[in-house]
């Protein structure tokens, strides 16, 4: 009998209860539907910020790329954890303040319609670019577990993160989310401390790594690692910190609930970080040839080396829930950005320019479910074209889509918000200029072009990567940013002006939580802790699973654990006193 099979099964039933039960939440209103109201926890609201920040990729390329290259992957998720300590101390409560439902409102109000409807014609494409990076991702791992069809998982993964954004919005995201976070810990913290009981701790991980646990192999100039992580610490700080990605605080119920998610979320990446990575650590060496065990993923193949530790170390039953994980992963960034791409769209071009603001807020809802289902469909086919992708591993893939197409437009909209007299036109033409930038290092300014400036020669294929991602960083930086600063020299005050100090105006302005706030924030604790209950029992049913006693206390531990979440929440809830509810106006 094949558990894994019935694990998975379990993790999307529990899915679609999610949907059903935050539907009715999400149907009020287009606010209540795009960011749930502005009124959500900051637990809720930092289990999202983290989980958009993960995706299947984290589990697979990122994995690979720990099991060959060691510590040095870190360098991706270090500047996570800088990026969310910084938005905790400026960005989020600002992103909160400036009083909007979309991203792309916030555009327009920072800067002009023009840039806004410029903005959401790249976020758009690009986001449903992103989608296909982590689809394809999951359906490489997945048909290498279950040997199953590539399409068919793309399909059915697709259509259920579709039904999770279309039925109940906002609300349902981040509730799944939530779970999705806890399904994550279980299978990270579980898998490694068994990894690290199996090769003997951690000192054996960094004294035995076949290759050299710091640099790696194929590094001839170590330096690059340092300047590659340098600058992409640089990169994360722009790739959170940005209007476009403000979504993530925009939910919260007010400015410090926004400050204090930012926190968790950087708490949280913190914790996983090392986490995460120890079972990749340890499977290069308890199984140096993990990475052969699936050549028909060719150059793809060390990217299934999580699974070859779950399927080889750990009880059974683990590979379904490391899948629902996976699933997880993929599913919180995705219906996210399907979230997200609905209000865009609705807010700042239906709305706007085809209904010209005669759209009722009803007709707005149904516009946004309509889109939903568009945008899904599209990052599905998205997915199927990578696939076709055979020669570039998933780690490359994805630092190329992030670092080439994602760079110039993270510039205006991150410096944006401090750097305030820019001339109309300057957003739109920061970005054509960037595009231009990330074209001249694709074709002209290549790794072999820069290296030789600098005496590097022989460049490996590692150092060509690593030193790609410092080029292209290094010259959005330096360049694009330069662009954008230069701008404000050019600055003249126009009829848009008074629009742009109301904006600066509520950036500076805290938010306060509004009079029956006390209700919703027991409503949240009281839905989401039963839907940790009810995981917790599938949990505890996996004890029957015939394995090793310590396997069996594993899946008891982990419910256990996980029971004792939902019994807190559904404790606060019972003890929320209303009286303590704020009754300033929220917006």
């Amino acid at each position: 009998m094949n558990y894994d099979y019935l694990v998975i099964a379990g993790y999307f039933a529990l899915m679609v209860i999610i949907s059903l039960l935050f539907k009715k939440m999400a149907s009020n209103s287009t606010s209540d539907y795009f960011r749930g109201g502005g009124k959500m926890l900051w637990w809720m609201v930092g289990a999202t910020a983290f989980m958009t920040q993960f995706s299947a990729w984290t589990f697979t390329g990122a994995a690979g790329k720990a099991f060959s290259d060691g510590f040095a992957v870190l360098g991706v998720f270090i500047g996570n954890i800088l990026a969310y300590v910084v938005a905790y101390l400026y960005f989020a409560k600002r992103f909160r303040q400036m009083r909007v439902d979309t991203p792309t409102e916030a555009i327009r109000r920072r800067f002009n319609p023009t840039n806004e409807q410029f903005f959401t014609w790249i976020i758009i494409p690009l986001s449903i670019i992103n989608g296909g990076v982590w689809l394809n991702g999951l359906s490489v791992f997945a048909s290498a577990v279950f040997n199953a069809d590539i399409m068919t998982t793309i399909w059915i993964t697709g259509l259920a993160v579709l039904a999770i954004s279309l039925l109940s919005g906002a609300w349902g995201v981040v509730a799944s989310d939530f779970i999705q976070t806890l399904v994550i810990a279980i299978v990270s913290i579980a898998c490694a401390i068994v990894a690290l009981v199996a090769v003997g701790g951690p000192g054996e991980i960094v004294s035995n790594f076949p290759s050299g646990f710091l640099v790696g192999p194929d590094m001839n100039y170590p330096l690059l690692i340092v300047c590659s992580f340098l600058f992409f610490v640089v990169k994360q700080l722009q790739s959170i910190n940005n209007m476009q990605d403000s979504y993530r605080f925009l939910n919260a119920k007010d400015s410090k609930n926004a400050s204090k998610a930012a926190l968790m979320a950087g708490v949280m990446m913190l914790a996983g970080a090392i986490i995460w990575f120890i079972p990749p650590w340890a499977s290069a060496i308890m199984y140096p040839d993990a990475a052969a065990q699936y050549p028909a993923l060719g150059a793809k193949a060390r990217d299934a080396v999580y699974l070859v530790f779950a399927r080889e170390a750990m009880p059974l039953g683990t590979v379904g829930l490391l899948m629902a994980g996976l699933f997880a992963a993929t599913m919180s960034s995705m219906d996210s950005a399907l979230n997200r791409n609905s209000g865009i769209f609705v807010r700042s071009f239906y709305a706007t320019i085809i209904r010209k603001g005669k759209a009722g807020d009803r007709e707005q809802l149904r516009a946004g479910q309509i889109t939903c289902v568009v945008n899904g469909l599209m990052v599905i086919f998205m997915a199927q074209f990578f696939t076709s992708l055979k020669e570039l591993s998933l780690f490359d893939l994805m630092m190329q889509v992030s670092t080439l197409l994602q760079g110039p437009i993270l510039v205006p909209l991150c410096f944006g918000i401090f750097i305030r007299k820019t001339p109309k036109w300057a957003p739109w033409a920061t970005v054509v200029f960037g595009a231009f930038i990330s074209y001249l290092i694709i074709n002209v300014f290549t790794p072999q072009v820069v290296g030789a400036w600098f005496g590097l020669e022989n460049l490996t294929g590692r150092e060509i990567s690593e030193f790609r991602t410092t080029i292209t960083i290094a010259a959005h930086l330096i360049f694009t940013a330069g662009f954008f600063c230069l701008t404000t020299l050019l600055y003249k005050e126009d009829q848009f002006k008074e629009t742009q100090d109301e904006f600066f105006k509520d950036v500076e302005t805290e938010c306060i939580a509004g009079e029956g706030q006390d209700i919703v924030d027991r409503m949240q604790r009281n839905k989401l802790g039963t839907l940790v209950m009810i995981m917790a029992a599938g949990l505890l049913m996996m004890i029957l699973i015939p394995n090793p006693m310590w396997g069996r206390m594993l899946f008891l531990g982990c419910s256990l654990a996980i029971f004792l979440v939902g019994f807190a929440l559904k404790k606060s809830a019972g003890l929320e006193d209303s009286s303590t509810a704020t009754t300033s106006t929220s917006q």
